[in-house]
């Protein structure tokens, strides 16, 4: 039997439309007998619509900048961590 938490290792692979066949259909299973799953799939196919149908956005300079600054402290703060 599937749990929750293996089959959301498997989301991407169980909306993808190339998919495997086999895999798709143990996974759709679960799906059916879990009514958690099947809202997280279903929230997951309404939002990629969504995501589909939209125009792709520019990030504004200022925040685009501000972005990669955390980003690098996030990433200098993790090497000093692991140091």
């Amino acid at each position: 039997m599937l749990t929750c938490k293996q089959f959301l290792q498997e989301l991407n692979d169980y909306l993808d439309p190339n998919g495997d066949p086999e895999m798709k259909q143990r996974l759709q299973s679960h799906v059916t007998e879990c009514p958690n799953c099947f809202v997280i799939v279903d929230t997951t196919k309404k939002t990629l619509q969504v995501y589909k149908g939209c125009e792709p956005q520019q990030i504004p300079e200022d925040v685009k900048s501000r972005l990669l600054k955390a980003l690098e402290r996030k990433m200098a703060a993790r090497k000093a961590e692991q140091a």
